[in-house]
């Protein structure tokens, strides 16, 4: 099963998210802030295979969490940059991003996104 990492510090964007991906059959591990989502990919945890990563969060932003995050020893999950700026393709770019979701996105735009960086699970 794939499994996704959404780091979001808005709970209600968290849990959508996090329920619509568990429906389309994929294992989601939330984390409301860059350390916190550090502290579920530390040395013998969590591994995902795609990161949904918000870039404006109190304390660990986004774009540290990346810098970080690439700092660890270690195979890495691509990076989706989720964010409601304008300019989400720079900041997807500032930090190296796969790709980016525009909010509010929908969720045919999120299962495709997801999709090109996991094996997408059978729907039943």
């Amino acid at each position: 099963m794939a499994r996704v990492l959404v780091v979001d510090d808005d709970p209600t964007i968290r849990s959508l998210v996090g329920m619509a991906l568990e429906d389309a059959g994929y294992e989601v591990v939330q984390a409301a802030s860059g350390s916190a989502a550090l502290t579920a990919l530390g040395p013998g945890t969590l591994h995902p295979d795609v990161i949904l990563l918000d870039m404006r969060m109190p304390g660990m932003d986004g774009w540290e969490f990346a810098s970080r995050y690439r700092a660890q020893a270690g195979p890495k999950a691509p990076i989706v940059v989720m964010t409601a700026a304008q300019d989400a393709a720079h900041r997807a770019a500032q930090i190296a991003a796969d790709t980016f979701l525009s909010k509010p996105f929908d969720l045919g735009a999120l299962y495709d996104c997801v999709a090109r960086f996991t094996v997408a699970p059978c729907q039943a």
